[in-house]
């Protein structure tokens, strides 16, 4: 059964950056639709980022822009680098493929504050 453990987040301030990894413990990401999901305090969990086997990506729009996502095949790893972070922003990022096929991860804390 694939694992994925998600990593990278934090505490930073309105306006800074996070490069979060998400790692599979088989190759997966190419032949897979992959993204990230954050689930926010109240919240249900939401897609904010796709990339397709085929390596194209789509976003939310409310991170549009800001938020890109990326793999690396040969590693199995999964990013998400986030820009111009906002405390709306302030969730637990979790990876997954596109249909949720996987066991969710713990996820990784990010926390946007002054």
């Amino acid at each position: 059964q694939v694992q994925l453990v998600e990593s990278g987040g934090g505490l930073v301030q309105p306006g800074g950056s996070l490069r979060l990894s998400c790692a599979a413990s088989g190759s997966i990401f190419s032949i897979n639709t992959m993204g990230w999901y954050r689930q926010a305090p109240g919240k249900q969990r939401e897609l904010v980022a796709v990339i397709f086997s085929s390596g194209g990506t789509n976003y939310v729009d409310s991170v549009k822009g800001r938020f890109t996502i990326s793999r690396d095949n040969a590693k199995n790893t999964m990013y998400l680098q986030m820009n111009s972070l906002k405390p709306e922003d302030t969730a637990i990022y979790y990876c997954n493929s596109y249909d949720s096929r996987f066991s969710w991860g713990q996820g990784t804390q990010v926390t946007v504050s002054s």
